[in-house]
């Protein structure tokens, strides 16, 4: 897709109405929502060189666990030129996509639809890293420090720009748990992260026994791949995982209305503490295991004992890992635990795949410049308002936007890919201060509480002055 050159930006230090920190498929999306609003003047910044989501996890296969709909606009904008389908049309695939019948696409083709956005859209810089951001009290905007880098990732030239507004998109990091952390840090036996997966995948095949550890999707999908790529009686495999079963995600129709914008305003509504202990027990919601993929390893499994015999490979849910350490230059020795026998035993295993999901990346280095401003709850965390704004000073006539760094206060769809259209425009809605997309008033059948409360558009934090939105650096 072809799109028109914007002007270049009329003053180097004007400041921008929106400045973007990340460039993930949640501010890709805000990017592409804003794209049609010419009033804006925008720019996002991003460390990486090309955009890339969840590159390691693009196994053969894996799809996506929600529907194509949950693309970066249409569940705001279904007639936005940056959809899924008109990706497909710009590739000629529309119709092959027809007859395959496909409601989930697979991972590599979501990936794909993102770059083709990001490769199109104006004002996205990548191989930028933005250092600091502050607020500069006597012009009342944002300053953002950056760093250009080269192809090499080195540093290459230092910059700065100005905003009235900010949105924080930096996304999620890869989780070890504080007892595997030793193995991770001694490369000598391949310990990874199934979110470097696919970097090392042959370096795991060819080790003589490997070991998962993780009970979610990511840790079903390594666990498959690695079952097909070995021989039949050889597979040498090991799966253990804290939950207490191999889980199915929760997918039932009125379980999935617990990623609707309803239930986000009922969550944010309620007290900390309430929301605080519902973190803990909604864990089936997002990270259980596709029926499929269940199926698949099931099937796999079984095929294996068309002859006689069982497969080499042992499942065990329930388990914790203790302790961790390495036997010489080859091997790792894991200390397990089963949390409902009480009993321990140890694993001798050659490589461990580490499908122990992702963290939220802490904010507090990129806010240190406007932390004395922030408001904080009970725990320390930034308090954040149903638009999506941290709560900052009233002196503070600026908003920071953040995105999937609000499940503590907007619940269990902050990650989910399925909210990211909505978020977006409700973010550009509050930026506006208009309703620049209108949004649906309810989305769920269910009610979840007793009192039911009608979403708004808030007005704009301050009157701004709009200038057209251009490309600059």
């Amino acid at each position: 897709m072809s799109t028109t050159p914007n002007p270049p930006h009329p003053e180097p230090d004007a400041p921008r109405d929106l400045v973007g920190v990340g460039i993930g498929p949640f501010n890709l999306s805000l990017a592409a929502l804003a794209h049609p609003l010419a009033e804006l003047d925008i720019a996002f910044y991003e460390q990486r060189p090309v955009f890339g989501w969840h590159s390691g996890l693009l196994i053969d296969g894996a799809r996506v666990q929600v529907p194509f709909l949950a693309d970066l606009v249409s569940l705001a904008d279904p007639a936005s030129p940056w959809s899924f389908l008109n990706h497909l049309k710009s590739r000629d695939r529309l119709f092959p996509f027809y007859f395959s019948e496909r409601f989930h696409i697979q991972r590599a083709e979501y990936d794909a639809y993102c770059r083709w956005v990001a490769e199109s859209l104006p004002g996205l810089h990548f191989g930028h890293q933005v250092d600091a951001v502050r607020w500069n009290p006597e012009r009342d905007v944002f300053e953002v420090d950056f760093t250009q880098l080269d192809a090499d990732g080195e540093a290459e030239a230092l910059g700065r720009t100005y905003a009235r507004n900010i949105v924080l998109g930096v996304g999620s990091e890869p989780y070890v748990p504080e007892p595997l952390k030793p193995l991770v840090e001694a490369p000598a036996v391949p310990v990874v992260h199934a979110a470097d997966y696919l970097a090392h995948r042959e370096t795991v095949l060819a080790a003589e026994h490997v070991t998962v550890v993780g009970s979610g999707q990511s840790g079903a999908e390594v666990f498959l791949d690695l079952l097909r790529a070995r021989p039949a009686g050889r597979e040498g495999l090991h799966w253990v995982g804290r939950t207490e079963a191999f889980a199915p995600m929760e997918y039932s129709k009125l379980g999935l209305e617990h990623f609707t914008p309803d239930y986000t305003r009922y969550f944010h509504a309620l007290p900390e503490g309430v929301r605080d202990r519902l973190g803990t027990t909604q864990w089936q919601l997002h990270k259980g295991i596709d029926a499929d993929t269940i199926a698949a390893i099931h099937e796999e499994l079984y095929r294996r004992t068309l002859h006689g015999g069982w497969p080499d490979a042992v499942l065990t849910p329930g388990v914790r890992v203790r302790t961790a350490g390495r036997i010489g230059a080859t091997k790792v020795e894991l200390h397990l635990e089963h949390v409902q026998q009480n009993t321990r035993s140890r694993l001798t295993t050659d490589a461990v795949v580490l499908a122990t999901g992702y963290q939220e990346r802490p904010l507090d280095r990129i806010l240190a410049g406007i932390d004395p401003y922030l408001r904080r709850d009970s725990r320390e965390r930034p308090r954040i308002d149903e638009q999506f704004r941290l709560v900052t000073d009233p002196a503070v006539t600026g908003s920071v936007y953040v995105q999937n760094a609000e499940r503590h206060t907007h619940g269990v769809g902050t990650p989910d890919l399925g909210l990211a259209a909505w978020r977006s425009a409700t973010i550009l809605n509050s930026l506006t201060g208009k309703e620049a997309y209108a949004l649906p008033n309810r989305t769920a059948f269910t009610t979840f509480g007793l009192d039911q409360r009608q979403p708004h558009i808030p007005q704009a934090r301050q009157a701004q002055v709009l200038t057209p939105l251009v490309e600059g650096t």
